[in-house]
């Protein structure tokens, strides 16, 4: 059974940084395209980062580039995000996905790409 379990999630000043983990079990983690993605009460779900297999090629939305970075420890099976500068209009549920393509080196931005999914961690940004 595929498990995906986000941390690091919580209240954050304008301007602060976070560091969000989510640890996979039940899947060889090493072999897929991992992806970050966060909604906002109200909102559509929306891409924030994504990440090949190993590394080699990274995607994020316009909104993140320059400020977020995402990261991956397949030892570890987990992904990262460390999320800098954040504002306001990013608080909302955080949540990790496992794509499961065998395209493993092509980082896709649909959420219906994505086959599995953790609960999320909350991300609130007081102004």
């Amino acid at each position: 059974q595929v498990q995906l379990v986000e941390s690091g999630g919580g209240l954050v000043q304008v301007g602060g940084s976070l560091r969000l983990s989510c640890v996979a079990s039940g899947i060889t983690f090493s072999r897929y395209v991992m992806g970050w993605f966060r909604q906002a009460p109200g909102k559509e779900r929306e891409f924030v980062a994504g990440i090949s297999w190993n590394g080699g090629r990274i995607s994020y939305a316009d909104s993140v580039k320059g400020r977020f970075t995402i990261s991956r420890d397949n030892a570890k099976n987990s992904v990262y995000l460390q999320m800098n500068s954040l504002q306001p209009e990013e608080t909302a549920v955080y949540l990790c996905a496992i794509d499961l393509d065998d395209r493993n080196w092509y980082v896709a931005a649909r959420q219906s790409d994505y086959d599995y999914w953790g609960q999320g961690t909350q991300v609130t940004v007081s102004s």
